[in-house]
């Protein structure tokens, strides 16, 4: 009698029939990560789905995440892992509040971050990432007034960075990157003054003010594996770890807790596990389903935040 297949098994089984492709976000699981076709921050998995040549798409991050894989291929299945793998910052903001705002400022460009609801993108001129995020406001002529949603943390950054002055600023926030208190970065570097301080634009403007770099996931990950430093503190979801400890196996990562938790892990992407990624490739479900209008409406900012290198 053969032995019985490990999850890990019937996940890749499962991927060879439905001609699927594994999207992981590095704030995953590391046993996902392993599985994974391809590992990334928002807007490198944005790009990986939109070239996929396969039948199903299976995105292991949040739904924001899939429902932008959905919109970049619209003939593909899509699932994901956790239906309720949501997004404090897509709680933040809905749809409905972005057109009441269009109304009152018919001249404002609204440039929404990426983590927002695919309603919300449908109501954007433009997305951006956390990497990309810069450039996409500076992409916009300088006379024209901008909504930036929804974190507010980004949103300061970016203003900052461009210097833009007609700029308003959503009140949304990441639950885990806001809660990154100062005094524990402070202390960290106490514990560990050779290290070096990468933090991401989500964080407070001052844990950004005391990072030698700031910048995406992706981002932060090049950077410490390319910096001639030994020993890093980490100012982001702790999951990039996995991929931080593979690239450099020789340096030194620390993560700092927050308050609210005691760790620095993201409670919406650690719903996603094995077992549920080989139901969701084995029953098709959790799957996304956006009707035509939706998705023609949301195509065309993302395809403008795409464009933008």
């Amino acid at each position: 009698m053969p032995a019985a297949l490990t999850l890990a098994e019937e996940i890749l089984e499962l991927k060879r029939e439905r001609r699927a492709i594994l999207l992981a976000h590095h704030y995953q699981e590391s046993e996902i990560q392993e599985l994974a076709d391809a590992i990334g921050d928002s807007l490198e998995l944005a790009r990986k789905a939109r070239d996929f040549e396969g039948d199903v798409i299976a995105f292991c991050g949040v739904w924001f995440m899939a429902e932008t894989a959905k919109v970049l291929n619209p003939d593909k299945v899509v699932v994901v892992p956790d239906r309720e793998a949501s997004c404090s910052l897509v709680e933040s903001c809905s749809a409905e509040q972005i057109r009441a705002f269009k109304q009152r400022h018919p001249d404002h460009v609204i440039v929404s971050y990426i983590n927002t609801s695919v309603e919300v993108k449908a109501e954007s001129d433009i997305l951006c990432t956390s990497r990309n995020a810069v450039d996409v406001v500076n992409s916009i002529p300088p006379d024209k007034p901008i909504l930036f949603l929804p974190d507010i943390n980004l949103g300061n950054y970016v203003k900052q960075q461009t210097g833009r002055e007609n700029m308003r600023i959503w009140q949304g926030a990441c639950i885990v990157h806001a809660t990154f208190p100062a005094r524990r970065l402070t202390r960290l570097r106490s514990e560990h003054p050779q290290a070096l301080v990468a933090a991401h634009p989500e964080c407070p403007a001052d844990v950004l003010s005391m990072a030698d770099f700031i910048g995406s996931t992706s981002a932060i990950i090049n950077w410490c594996v390319q910096n001639d430093a030994a020993e890093f503190i980490v100012m982001t979801e702790s999951g990039i770890k996995h991929s931080l400890s593979k690239l450099a196996p020789h340096k030194r990562f620390h993560f700092v807790p927050n308050e609210q938790c005691n760790c620095s892990e993201c409670p919406y992407m650690k719903r996603n596990t094995l077992e549920k990624l080989r139901d969701c490739l084995a029953n098709l479900e959790p799957r996304v389903e956006l009707s035509a209008d939706l998705i023609q409406r949301a195509r065309i900012p993302v395809d403008r935040m795409l464009a933008i290198k």
